[in-house]
């Protein structure tokens, strides 16, 4: 549950923006996207050695 304290007299925009805030950074959203798009632990495995394959070449790039 998100809890937003609010001071005297504060207007509803920034009490709204510090809600959406935290809201994302609870990551629910992130969540509920990964979780309606099911993928394969094989291509899972795939797609982090190609990422890692990637920031490796950058990495010799820069040196």
């Amino acid at each position: 549950m998100i809890v937003v304290q609010l001071k005297e007299g504060e207007n509803i925009e920034r009490a709204l923006k510090k809600f959406k805030r935290k809201y994302e950074k609870t990551g629910v959203v992130k969540e509920l996207r990964s979780r309606q798009a099911f993928t394969k632990a094989s291509v899972e495995k795939r797609k982090k050695k190609q990422h890692a394959i990637y920031v490796q070449q950058l990495h010799q790039n820069e040196e």
